[in-house]
């Protein structure tokens, strides 16, 4: 397994005037830049996804993850748009939150023509907070994952802190992993909510290894009840990346939903803070 120290020293560079972005290699032999959903930066994208784009890009990103808005799941570009404008950003869109609900045919004909590899479903499609509705939603997802596996896309679910919660004895969460196939069923563990649900995340890597290629790089405060800045939460972030390999990680998108200033100043804030992490 790779060790803190190397894995750090190699995700992590300093450029003439700038912070390369954090990029990491794990056993498997294709190298994966960590990304960042651009949830982050949402008024922005709102505003002018273009520019804001250019502005991502000048962090060192290569891989993104977006999210849906008022605008569409793309922010008022097209598909086409928003695949062409980031290849001429030097990025990718690997990955896109979504719903699972009646225009589910439509999402994942969209983020084909994105050129997407996954499209997550980013809550629950219905409500019950009970094994009997998890069992329901396990069988969408599966029947979901069959359907992206047709377009060539891969589906997934991300987590909040609600999916930890028990009913008869039993943890919702570990409901989802144990009733959806994993060959269809791509989760993306945010970290963060992990935290926030009251459990460890390495405890997830221990009892279902492999099952999490994406996560959501992210700092939460217990105490504050939000996302803040890397280590001023409640996350250990240099023991989740001991546990790359264990986890099966294939993508890691860093995200802030809350900040003191702005986005861009909290991602940069972020991304020193791992580069410190290698000294």
């Amino acid at each position: 397994m790779t060790s803190r120290r190397n894995f750090i020293y190699q995700t992590t560079a300093l450029a003439v005037g700038s912070l390369t972005l954090p990029s990491f290699i794990p056993t498997h032999s294709a190298r994966e830049d960590v990304g960042v959903q651009l949830y982050t930066f949402r008024d922005a994208m709102t505003q002018d996804p273009k520019g804001t784009l250019s502005k991502v890009a000048e962090l060192g990103f290569k891989q993104l993850e977006s999210a849906r808005s008022d605008k569409g799941l793309y922010y008022g570009l097209t598909p086409i748009e928003m695949r062409d404008t980031c290849k001429a950003l030097g990025l990718s869109i690997r990955s896109g939150h979504v719903h699972l609900d009646a225009d589910w045919n439509q999402t994942m004909e969209q983020a084909a023509e994105a050129g997407q590899e996954y499209v997550i479903c980013s809550s629950m499609p219905t409500e019950g907070q009970d094994i009997d509705n998890y069992l329901r939603v396990a069988e969408a997802f599966n029947k979901a994952g069959e359907d992206c596996k047709k377009l060539g896309l891969k589906f997934g679910y991300h987590n909040h802190s609600y999916e930890f919660e028990s009913d008869k004895g039993q943890v919702l969460y570990d409901v989802l992993l144990k009733n959806t196939d994993p060959s269809l069923v791509h989760m993306e563990l945010d970290l963060g909510w992990v935290v926030m649900g009251g459990k460890n995340p390495i405890d997830y890597f221990n009892q279902y290894p492999g099952r999490f290629p994406l996560w959501h790089l992210k700092d939460m405060s217990i105490l504050e009840g939000g996302s803040t800045e890397f280590g001023k939460g409640d996350l250990n972030i240099a023991e989740m990346l001991e546990n790359i390999d264990l986890s099966g990680v294939k993508y890691m998108f860093m995200e802030q939903e809350e900040y003191d200033n702005n986005p861009f100043d909290s991602i940069q804030y972020n991304l020193n803070y791992l580069a410190k992490l290698g000294e």
